[in-house]
């Protein structure tokens, strides 16, 4: 995305010298001038070419936030280290597109290589740091970033687009840098070289960055960063895609009963049984007509997915699982079609709707042939309104059908709602409401069309002849009349965790309708909240039965924690289990908890089941049992279900394995505890 000139090739600085690389923000971006054109080796002994820059680096303005360290980082402190900086927005998806190429290379030059995010903001809401925190949490940065919210860090270097990155080498001097998608390939052909140069003069500084990681002594919530939401008609079942945790969840619209997962496992591209399959990052979903059908757009796998709810399978029915390399996708068939971040999906007859944010397009399966192709979107990042194949649109990430076929979506970048009748033959886009007229021009302002304004919007669904919008920066839920073009703020105002009548949301991403209900992806609170159109009541829909689905499984990439040794008297007792929760937290009292006990070694036998289903349970929790003389060790699977004292329903999830090793012997206590503190 271009800062100011969104379609032409930047030019640096003269900072840069004769290290001026040049770029631009499609996947076209022209490669480093004089780059080698032999295949990328691994760190050659003898490079056939210098990459060492001559300028030095400037150093970092002081009084910045910083993010994933404990204190700022300066130039002087990574000589000795290759750094590349990467010029960011987080609203971006070229940005986020070049995240896990990033991070390609953070653990391919793990001890050699610095990755600094420069976070320089488009929107306001992204320049507030703990906004940003939260990104930096959901697409798990693990590299330092520093918030250039008033964008000093980018008037020193003097980028001009999003994303940009630039590299420098050991000695602090700048090799060069460029804009787009794209890098990957020729950065780490460069960085090897610049290993092997600098490592012959004994300049490579292989001690670790010390790093204090925002996610570290974070508890986990129970869903993570939901994106989308999608309910049946009849207002029964709700999908939640809880896009951090890369699963979708069928729930209970009325109580809030979990009916099944799908995926979980960890963000991978696998078909199979709801067990085996795996997503990464799916965002928007749309159901078959029949509802025995749920379609996702597996946004970070560039794919669509089919999941059949009764056989309880999923399917890839298009995308190969990678970004297109071509920049727009070319039309396809299914599988074989390359697809660039599938944003929203919406069903109608055989045609399957998609919001392609990675191109700035719409486009259109058919569910029949599975071809998929361009419905309307040049290509062009934009916000001209025009025929469908003219009409530039800028990250299209939510759709909504009106019962007059107009296609509605939510231009994010555009900071509009806009539509495409598909009812004409030219099928023209055309803006409903929001400016209309700039990429730059947002805000939170009730008004009538291209007068209001919104801030990066991610969600829109119709409903009672009504359009209602995730105005995801504004943290606030808008409705449209689509006859006159009048906005008007629903529900919301600053970033907050409320319900009531006047609730307060953070970044909602998702929304949907039915039966005289709002639904929403509240996606920084990581919750789902329903508002009630009668009465305009926000409620948080408290999720149940999560126990059902993970006790029996191990605890993944964790061992047991070993806690001190137990001891008991040998006759009729009891294991007892306490767990301390931090100060200002509690069990929830809706969602049930499951602790299950099992017993490795001789002298215990449990006289009650070793397994306890509690919503908001009271410790200790008891397992009776006659003692006799032994020795060996308990293991305890706990899946607490807690929230905070003031927030009630909001959910944070805690799954470990608590092994204590004991011995039965006279002169010990009665009964056998078994204690355990969260972080707090």
């Amino acid at each position: 995305m271009k800062k100011n000139l969104f379609r032409s090739a930047i030019i640096f600085s003269a900072l840069l010298g004769a290290a001026v690389l040049s770029g631009c923000t499609s996947k076209s971006a022209a490669a480093v001038q004089e780059a080698p054109q032999e295949t990328p080796q691994e760190t050659p002994a003898e490079p056939e070419k210098s990459w060492a820059g001559t300028i030095p680096a400037p150093e970092f303005p002081e009084g910045l936030e910083w993010l994933n360290v404990s204190e700022p980082v300066t130039m002087a402190s990574l000589k000795g280290k290759i750094i590349v900086l990467d010029f960011w927005t987080y609203g971006c998806i070229n940005c986020i597109h070049n995240i896990p190429y990033i991070k390609m290379l953070q653990k391919e030059f793990d001890n050699e290589l610095v990755i600094i995010g420069v976070h320089s903001a488009k929107f306001a809401t992204e320049g507030q740091t703990d906004n940003l925190r939260n990104i930096v949490l959901r697409y798990g940065i693990t590299y330092p970033v520093v918030n250039d919210a008033d964008f000093g860090v980018w008037s020193i270097w003097g980028p001009q687009a999003w994303p940009t990155l630039i590299l420098i080498d050991p000695a602090g001097n700048v090799v060069g840098g460029r804009s787009g998608e794209g890098f990957y390939d020729t950065f780490r052909e460069i960085i090897g070289s610049l290993v092997a140069e600098f490592d012959g003069k004994g300049m490579i500084d292989r001690t670790p960055l010390a790093l204090k990681l925002e996610r570290d002594g974070r508890p986990s919530t129970l869903l993570s960063f939901p994106g989308k939401v999608r309910v049946d008609p009849e207002g029964k079942t709700l999908f939640i895609a809880d896009t951090g945790h890369n699963r979708i969840l069928s729930v209970s619209a009325a109580d809030g009963t979990i009916l099944d997962i799908a995926g979980g496992s960890g963000a991978g591209f696998a078909d199979g049984s709801f067990e085996e399959g795996t997503f990464n990052g799916p965002q928007g979903m749309t159901l078959s007509a029949d509802g025995g059908t749920l379609y996702v757009a597996d946004t970070n796998n560039h794919a669509l997915r089919a999941l059949d709810l009764k056989s309880r399978r999923i399917t890839t029915i298009a995308g190969t699982g990678r970004q297109s390399e071509e920049y727009p996708p070319e039309p396809g068939v299914g599988t074989a079609a390359p697809l660039s971040s599938p944003w929203d999906l919406l069903r109608e007859g055989n045609s399957l709707y998609i919001a392609m944010a990675g191109s700035h397009q719409l486009w259109v399966m058919d569910l029949d042939s599975r071809r998929v192709e361009p419905l309307a979107g040049s290509g062009a990042e934009g916000y001209l309104d025009a025929p469908a194949p003219d009409a530039e649109l800028a990250q299209p990430s939510g759709l909504a059908l009106s019962p007059d076929r107009k296609l509605y979506f939510a231009d994010s970048e555009a900071s509009s709602v806009r539509w495409v009748d598909l009812a004409l033959p030219e099928q023209p886009v055309v803006t409903l409401a929001g400016s209309g007229k700039s990429l730059f021009e947002f805000g939170p302002e009730d008004g009538r069309g291209t007068e209001a304004r919104f801030q990066h919007p991610l969600g829109v669904v119709w409903y009672r002849d009504g359009i209602y919008t995730a105005d995801t920066y504004n943290h606030r839920i808008r409705r449209i009349d689509p006859r006159t073009g009048d906005v008007s703020t629903y529900a919301g105002d600053a970033a907050g965790y409320l319900g009531g009548r006047n609730p307060l949301f953070n970044e909602p991403g998702g929304i949907d309708a039915a039966q005289g209900k709002l639904y929403i992806a509240d996606t920084n609170n990581h919750t789902v909240r329903v508002i009630d159109l009668a009465n305009r009541e926000t409620k948080t829909l408290v999720l149940k039965g999560y126990e059902r689905f993970v006790r029996g499984l191990p605890v993944r990439g964790e061992e047991a924690v070993v806690l001190p040794a137990g001891s008991a008297a040998p006759g009729a007792g009891e294991i007892r289990l306490t767990l301390r929760l931090p100060a200002g937290y509690k069990p929830n009292e809706e969602a049930a908890s499951a602790f299950v006990v099992r017993v490795e070694g001789t002298g215990i036998s449990l006289t009650g089941p070793p397994e306890r289903i509690i919503p908001g349970p009271k410790f200790p929790v008891v397992f009776p049992a006659n003692f006799s003389p032994g020795q060996g060790r308990i293991l305890v699977d706990i899946t607490l279900i807690y929230c905070e004292e003031e927030k009630e329903t909001l959910c944070f999830v805690e799954r470990k394995t608590l092994e204590v090793p004991y011995r039965i012997s006279a002169g010990s206590e009665t009964n056998l505890s078994v204690t355990y503190t969260l972080d707090g």
